[in-house]
This record gives structure tokens, C-alpha cells and sequence, in this order.
């Protein structure tokens, strides 16, 4: 009886071993889960509607899957969730009138001044609830180039200024390497707040700020654009083509009925995760500066 209690045990830590080898990481119930059923219920949750099922169940129907049935019923009676940082509900119009009402303060903005109060003003985009500052621009609001990034980070949602986190340093480095520096470029994004552990902005969230760096564009009347990062490129290009396809390649950005000669480049923070790419943003840089060095001499 010993050597058979022996061989079962040597058995099953047999199996043990197997199934850890193969990944198991927990433990699971007697009888299945139908996880179909789950995400039948889940999906109705989020359609508001109700999953349909061919028979009711009865006693004679097996212990799981009344277990599940039971469950699914208990996700559909939950109330649906709102996404994280999304507004509550009923806290703001529908998007497509809280970008109407964003376009009508805009057209109402004559200067930079009274566009930058109209941001600080403007409640229609949740991110400004979570963020600390405002961050409209920095640099020389008369500057010839325009440079526009994604969003703000952690550094720059304190301090309130675009780029002066690590990104922000090596873009200074970065122009300093072609004779510019703060004083001779202006510097914003395409959001001004900063999303919730800097996540990626939702098509909404940039939807919605979209009319106000349109408009920034449009009173700062720079006669050359550098779009910092895919999302900025891709944005105002409006465009699906990654920033790898795009960079490098002069673009030409409408405004106003105005042609501005546009430049993609890499972002500061992609360099800083991909340094074997500086190469391609040098390259990028020397257009750049080749493309200054051809403008007319502003007149006095």
C-alpha cells in the first residue's frame, strides 16, 4: 500500500511539474466557465441591450451552467462604466457640439492673448480636470518657425510650458545644433493639458482642441511649420501615414487660404527610446535649416 501511495504522489508531482513547465499559473474549477456567455452579457452591457438566450434554465440543466447564466445576468444588471477621464455623464454636450462651440470661440479670438484666455476659459475637454496647468506656448510668439508637439507631459503640465522635460532638453540641444534656440522659434501642441498618466489622447480629445491650434497657427502666422512626432504630423496633415513615411519630407500646411511649407520630424522622446534614430533627425534638422536659410530677409 506504501509503494502505491508512493507511485500516485510521484504521479501527480509529475503532473504538478508538467503543468507548471507548460505555464499554468492558477488554479481553475471543477466544471468550466462559458465565457462566451460572459461576453455575450458584456457586449450587452455596452449596447444596452439584452443578451437573448434559446432556453430558460432549468433544474435539470447542468450546475455550471446555471453558474454562468447567473453570472452573466449580474454584468448585465451593472451599471455600464464610463471610460477614465471621459466626462460624467451628462457633464458636457456631444462632441460634435462641444468642436462647434470650440470653432466659434476661436473664429471670436483676433490675437494670442485673447486665445490663450479663451483656453484657459474653455471647459468643453475633460483632460482639463485632471490637468495642472494650462500649457498654451512658449518661445517668440513672432518667431518665422513654428514648432507644434503632441501633449504635454508631467514636467511641462507643472511648470506650464511645452517641452522642458527631458524631450524638452534635447529639443533645445537639438536647435541649438542649427543656430536656434527659444527666441527665434515658437513652441506649442496640439493639446494643451496634459492626459491622465500621459496617456495617448483619444480621437475625441484631439477632436475637440483641434480648432484651437488651428487658430494658434493662424494669429502666430509663422512662415515655416515643424511638426514634433506622428501625432502632430499626422493631425494637422491630416493623414493616416506613420511618422517613419512622413519625416524629412517637406508638406505644405493650409491656412487661411495661405501655403506654409510643413517639416514631420521625430520626436525629442522617440530619440530618447530610439537613439539609433538621431541620425534621421539630424538629416530632418539640416533640411530644416536649409529651408531658413532660403527665406527672404524679414524687413524691418
Amino acid at each position: 500500500m506504501q509503494n502505491g501511495e508512493e507511485t500516485d504522489r510521484s504521479a501527480l508531482l509529475a503532473a504538478l511539474s508538467w503543468q507548471i513547465s507548460a505555464g499554468v499559473d492558477e488554479t481553475i474549477a471543477e466544471t468550466a466557465i462559458d465565457r462566451f456567455a460572459l461576453s455575450a452579457a458584456s457586449t450587452a452591457q455596452q449596447t444596452g441591450t439584452t443578451p437573448q438566450t434559446s432556453v430558460m434554465p432549468t433544474p435539470q440543466q447542468p450546475a455550471a451552467n446555471r453558474r454562468d447564466e447567473r453570472a452573466a445576468q449580474q454584468i448585465s444588471r451593472q451599471p455600464p462604466a464610463r471610460p477614465a477621464g471621459g466626462p460624467p455623464a451628462g457633464g458636457l454636450a456631444p462632441a460634435e457640439e462641444t468642436i462647434t462651440a470650440a470653432r466659434a470661440i476661436c473664429a471670436a479670438c483676433h490675437d494670442l492673448h485673447a486665445l490663450q484666455n479663451a483656453l484657459q476659459d474653455f471647459t468643453g475637454c475633460s483632460l482639463k480636470t485632471t490637468a495642472k496647468n494650462t500649457v498654451f506656448a512658449d518661445g517668440n510668439p513672432e518667431a518665422r518657425i513654428m514648432l507644434i508637439g503632441e501633449a504635454p507631459g508631467r514636467d511641462e503640465d507643472i511648470q506650464g510650458l511645452p517641452f522642458v522635460g527631458r524631450s524638452g532638453q534635447l529639443l533645445d540641444k537639438m536647435l541649438a545644433a542649427i543656430d536656434l534656440d527659444r527666441t527665434k522659434v515658437y513652441i506649442s501642441n496640439i493639446l494643451p493639458w496634459r492626459p491622465p498618466g500621459n496617456r495617448t489622447p483619444t480621437t475625441q480629445e484631439m477632436a475637440i482642441c483641434l480648432p484651437f491650434i488651428e487658430r494658434h497657427i493662424a494669429l502666430a502666422a509663422p512662415e515655416i511649420l515643424v511638426f514634433v512626432g506622428g501625432v502632430s504630423a499626422k493631425t494637422l496633415l491630416d493623414t493616416s501615414q506613420g511618422i517613419m513615411r512622413l519625416r524629412g519630407k517637406w508638406q505644405t500646411y493650409i491656412c487661411d487660404g495661405r501655403e506654409i511649407p510643413a517639416l514631420p520630424t521625430l520626436h525629442p522622446a522617440f530619440l530618447l527610446r530610439q537613439p539609433a534614430q538621431k541620425q534621421a533627425a539630424w538629416a530632418d534638422l539640416l533640411s530644416l535649416r536649409e529651408k531658413i536659410d532660403a527665406l527672404p530677409p524679414q524687413s524691418q
